[in-house]
């Protein structure tokens, strides 16, 4: 599946662990203490990934000036917002969004299995987690070394996605459209 967008193999992967997920007997206490530990497990690897990835950006600390336009808020009249700051922070940044990313679905996972007793998401969530963690930009450039060129130069392109169209666009980098912001006096804080 290497061809496939990340959307389309989560979909096959879904579709899949469905019809699995159909055959397990979630009746056996064994079964279901099985699938609750391949959970956990797979959090704590994902939890792995991104502590091993704070390490390496705070190691490294790039403190490269990285200046972008950020898109202006769906709906809004007003234009995009200049953002100054360093591939460090911008990193550092990403990473927390991701964490926070992980932790609500952990939280999302949890209510459903514990108040609302649904097992059969237990083992979509202990793929679809693991396998978006792997195909983060963040990872493939501080876990697998790419460098940061092409879809991974930074400010990194949001995925596409089914909201995308509502968003405001991917952030801006290039020359022209910063310094169109540095002259309109739009934002200028800086993030450290």
């Amino acid at each position: 599946m290497a061809g496939l967008s990340p959307q389309i193999t989560n979909l096959v992967i879904i579709l899949g662990v469905m019809q699995v997920a159909k055959k397990v007997p979630f009746d056996d206490p064994n079964v279901l203490n099985g699938c609750r530990a391949l959970y956990v497990i797979s959090n704590i690897i994902i939890l792995g990934i991104y502590l091993y990835i704070k390490s390496a950006i705070d190691k490294k600390k790039d403190m490269t000036t990285l200046k972008y336009v950020e898109p202006a808020p769906m709906g809004s009249s007003e234009e995009g917002k200049l953002v100054t700051t360093t591939i460090h922070a911008y990193d550092a940044g990403q990473l927390k969004n991701l964490m926070r990313s992980q932790m609500m679905g952990v939280a999302m996972m949890a209510v459903m299995h514990i108040y609302f007793k649904y097992t059969n998401p237990l083992l979509i969530q202990s793929i679809i987690p693991l396998k978006g963690a792997l195909e983060q930009n963040l990872t493939k450039i501080h876990l697998f070394g790419k460098p940061a060129a092409g879809d991974l130069k930074r400010p990194f392109k949001q995925p596409a996605g089914l909201m995308s169209g509502l968003q405001g666009g991917p952030a801006q980098s290039d020359k022209k459209a910063v310094e169109a912001a540095e002259r309109a006096g739009r934002g200028g804080a800086k993030e450290e």
